[in-house]
């Protein structure tokens, strides 16, 4: 697994605390691999998931650090979103 999903993993773990995520959405980083997030929380992982959520490893980076919002970030092309957008949504508030 790579330091960067690693990384990305530590800290969304911290974003959604105990609780988890209520449904399956997934984050490619080009290069890098996949994350998982559901009710168990963040892990690597490359699943079926409701949402695929794809970035390249910097813009991903951006949104974790707080620097870019994810909103901004698929309005101007630097992240797609397949699948349901409403939990698309729900994440861009763990995210923030």
């Amino acid at each position: 697994m790579s330091k960067v999903i690693d990384t990305a993993v530590g800290q969304l773990s911290q974003k959604l605390g105990d609780g988890g995520f209520d449904g399956v959405a997934k984050f490619v980083i080009e290069g890098e691999g996949a994350i998982m997030l559901d009710a168990n929380g963040a892990r690597a992982g490359d699943d079926e998931a409701d949402v695929t959520l794809t970035a390249s490893a910097e813009t991903f980076k951006s949104i974790l650090d707080g620097d870019m919002n994810a909103t901004t970030a698929f309005m101007t092309g630097r992240l797609s979103v397949d699948g349901s957008m409403g939990l698309a949504m729900k994440l861009g508030s763990v995210l923030s």
